[in-house]
């Protein structure tokens, strides 16, 4: 799914839009998740079952504000018993992907449990639309908050209708709804009896520098050499970004749509930023089963980039650099690449719900700025790329929404406040994660305690556990899928009361 990563770059998001609906089914290259799926690469056309709507409420805190709206769900109960468990993915900061009700390991569960499977998409995300646009005033309506409330609201109504009031529901999810299924159990204990709760993001934080940092470490264990490659071309393109005579070199070298300006640090930081996606979005997806969602370039992993960047005949490390990037174009069939922030600011300033944003870059980026953080600085000196510091992410909240740097500081150390951070007193969660994903440092990775086990897989990237299993699979991502098997016979077990 996407958290979690998160980058809001328009070029490379209309065509992988990064999350988190469930880790992968609305992967929007959104600021903080380059996560979580891709608005225009998953298939919509592959076999899946009908999508449905549920009437919810606009604001679940202000019992006089009686507005309703549309909520898109999918129901899947092909395996269903009588008697069985309901399991409900829940949706992230993308378009829900209905082919996660056709495959995916939560329906290899299924089948074992006769489960009842349900998918609802996330507020804001898709084509849940609970306002008339995207203007801020109507974003005040998108939280986590008020998601976890529309989670409570609809198993509410749906175990009434369908007379699930004493079957146990479990919640699954992966990047932010990873951290949504947590807090769905954490929050509302006797509405939901379970969850999974995969590369989740549970600690917010304004600077996660800790993101780049992971990104280096595995860029490492491929060769060594690669990420000091990577750093040696990062910091030659700095230096040559200092003189206004190597701007039209530069915009050969990368293909970009029109020739580079430099005005004020926040353009030469969201191209800096924009080049070093290549790299993160790659690490973060590594080599994950992601091809039945429809995302293109699960081919290019982290041996692919390493080997460019290895690759002498091209050139200096810098001209390596450039080789990714139009690897990277070529592979998703752009003609060019958009490094213009002022072209980013207007289409993330666009409020229309049939804006170049809307596919859920304008929504993620709300709440990172009102909830999250999660911005993936070049603050530490053990990463490889430099030019985007902490400021640069913060500023964008100010010119996007008008949230200021005290406004920012204050909502993350309110959602830590209310959620706990790190420190989750609950039970029966489990927080798989992965030891190539960067999310996983702001995760859950050691155990809690018996009943909140963490389950750290070497060598996986993000979500990797809940894509359908293949024969290639290591077997430490066979055993974590096993152990989450065994973790949901013991909690479903009738000794496990409701």
């Amino acid at each position: 799914m996407a958290f979690l990563h998160s980058r809001h770059r328009l070029s490379y998001a209309v065509l992988f839009i990064v999350v988190f609906l469930v880790c992968g089914t609305c992967e929007a290259k959104l600021k903080g998740f380059r996560k979580c799926t891709n608005v225009l690469n998953y298939n919509t056309d592959v076999g899946v079952s009908d999508e449905q709507w549920f009437v919810q409420k606009l604001d679940h805190f202000n019992g006089a504000d009686s507005r309703e709206w549309k909520q898109r769900y999918f129901v899947n109960d092909d395996f269903y018993k009588a008697g069985g468990p309901v399991f409900l993915m829940i949706g992230g900061e993308g378009p829900a992907n209905p082919a996660w009700m056709q495959t995916g390991s939560w329906l290899t569960y299924a089948k074992k449990f006769g489960a009842l499977c349900l998918m609802l998409e996330h507020r804001f995300y898709g084509k849940s639309h609970p306002t008339e646009d995207l203007s801020t005033e109507n974003l005040r309506f998108l939280s986590s908050r008020q998601a976890l409330a529309d989670l409570a609201h609809f198993r509410t109504v749906m175990a009434a209708g369908r007379g699930l009031d004493n079957r146990k529901w479990v919640a699954f999810g992966g990047s932010y709804p990873g951290s949504l299924a947590a807090w769905f159990r954490l929050k509302y204990p006797h509405l939901v009896h379970a969850a999974v709760a995969t590369s989740a993001p549970v600690h917010a934080t304004i600077n996660f520098p800790e993101y780049l940092e992971v990104v280096r470490r595995s860029l490492a264990s491929e060769s060594p050499q690669c990420p000091l490659l990577v750093k040696k071309a990062s910091d030659t393109l700095m230096d040559l970004l200092k003189d206004p005579f190597n701007f039209s070199n530069i915009t050969k070298d990368f293909n970009l749509c029109s020739k580079l300006q430099v005005q004020s640090d926040m353009d030469s930081a969201y191209l800096l930023e924009t080049l070093a996606g290549n790299f993160m979005d790659v690490v973060q997806y590594n080599e994950d089963n992601r091809e039945f969602e429809g995302v293109v370039g699960t081919n290019i992993t982290i041996e692919v980039l390493c080997g460019v960047m290895a690759d002498a005949s091209l050139g200096e490390p810098y001209a390596r650099y450039a080789a990714v990037a139009r690897l990277l174009m070529d592979t998703f069939s752009m003609k060019c690449l958009d490094a213009s922030y002022a072209n980013n600011l207007r289409d993330m300033s666009n409020t229309s719900w049939s804006g170049p944003a809307a596919g859920g870059g304008r929504q993620w980026v709300y709440q990172t700025c009102t909830e999250f953080g999660f911005y993936q600085s070049t603050d530490s000196p053990d990463q490889p790329f430099g030019g985007f510091p902490l400021p640069y992410h913060v500023k964008q909240c100010s010119d996007y929404y008008s949230v200021s740097a005290q406004t920012l500081g204050d909502a993350v150390a309110q959602t830590n406040e209310y959620y706990g951070g790190y420190d989750i007193h609950s039970s029966r969660i489990v927080f798989p994660n992965g030891s190539i994903d960067p999310w996983h440092a702001l995760g859950i990775t050691r155990d809690i305690s018996d009943d909140l086990p963490a389950i750290f897989i070497k060598g996986t990237a993000h979500c990797a556990n809940m894509y359908p299993a293949r024969s290639q699979d290591p077997p430490q991502l066979t055993l974590a899928r096993d152990h989450v098997l065994m973790l949901l016979q013991s909690w479903l077990s009738d000794g496990q009361l409701r």
